[in-house]
């Protein structure tokens, strides 16, 4: 039996990743506590309690380790985030990142990440061996397909699916699609509540009346946002993977988004790929999905194509295999004794 952190789960990245391989793989014993595993000192009291349980192998989700532990362990690392993005970082961050992640993607039987751009920086940050780090992938099912029910206002609209982080690149969104010229033809609809920065922001853009926030949506509500929507929109800065730009080709629908970090591995040629720090690159973006119908129904039909390549099942697949290797090293002597 594997001992897994379910406590991961929820409406996020990770926590999708984390309750779709749960519901997929077999052997799984939810780990549960009252604590974050994002907690600082979870490491700590996770090493405390897999002492006392002894499980054959744990297995995180997220990027959470075990102090102390002398057992086999596999956990996930999504992304450098916290290092690479400035706004998302700090001292305390940088820190746990170098006490507590880089040694144990040393002494993890494996470590698990979601793209080769994602693996191909840890690898130069923890200074490890590639095959050691482990690329499952994510991946996009039900409901987030293309036939179902479709979110229809009665107007056009360009949809952001994500937070509104600094690395989401929200002012340069605004900022081009304010210059792009469609703002009275189509609408932008933003996941999330406005917060003082990005009112002000949109003020200033004179923009506030052609702007919808809509809250944080199920994900039955969200496939409808995506399915309703001319174009997703989502020249993010920075990513590990980027499941918005795959869920919206899932629905099929075309996404404008990122030609750098993990996005291009993700969208292939399926999507429009822009410069996120060029504002007319992301404007004249809009303007073909908005003008180019040819274009758009394109599009979609390569995003649905494109889309079949990333399944839960596939992460699934590959995770199990992963763990299967991990239980068949050898235990470590102080276990081995016991």
């Amino acid at each position: 039996m594997i001992l897994y952190d379910a406590r991961w789960i929820g409406n996020h990245g990770i926590g999708r990743f984390a309750a779709e391989l749960q519901n997929r793989l077999p052997n799984l014993a939810a780990f549960q506590t009252g604590r974050r595993p994002w907690h600082p000192l979870d490491p700590i009291f996770l090493g405390y309690a897999l002492l006392r349980r002894k499980p054959p192998l744990f297995f995180s989700p997220g990027y959470n380790s075990p102090l102390g532990w002398p057992g086999k362990f596999v956990f996930s690392l999504h992304d450098l985030n916290h290092l690479r993005v400035p706004d998302n970082s700090n001292a305390a961050k940088r820190a746990y990142y170098r006490v507590i992640i880089k040694p144990a993607c040393h002494r993890a039987a494996f470590v698990l990440t979601v793209s080769e751009y994602s693996k191909q920086e840890i690898c130069a940050w923890a200074r490890i061996g590639e095959e050691r780090i482990v690329n499952v992938g994510n991946g996009v099912g039900p409901p987030f397909v293309a036939s179902g029910k479709r979110y229809e206002p009665g107007y056009p609209y360009l949809l952001y699916v994500g937070s509104h982080k600094a690395h989401k690149n929200l002012p340069r969104l605004f900022k081009a699609y304010a210059t792009s010229g469609v703002r009275n033809r189509v609408r932008l609809i933003l996941t999330g509540e406005p917060d003082a920065e990005t009112s002000r922001d949109l003020g200033n853009l004179g923009l506030m009346d052609h702007v919808t926030f809509i809250g944080f949506p199920n994900n039955e509500e969200l496939s409808a946002y995506y399915r309703g929507g001319l174009a997703v929109v989502f020249p993010s800065l920075y990513e590990g993977f980027g499941l918005p730009a795959l869920e919206s080709m899932a629905c099929g629908t075309p996404v404008l988004t990122s030609n750098v970090c993990s996005l291009p591995e993700i969208v292939g040629d399926a999507g429009i790929l822009v410069d996120p720090r060029d504002l007319e690159s992301i404007a004249d973006g809009i303007r073909r999905l908005v003008e180019d119908t040819t274009l758009v129904a394109d599009l979609r039909e390569r995003g649905q194509q494109r889309a079949q390549q990333f399944t839960w099942e596939k992460t699934a697949a590959k995770t199990f295999g992963i763990l299967q290797l991990a239980l068949a090293e050898a235990a470590p002597p102080a276990l081995a004794e016991d």
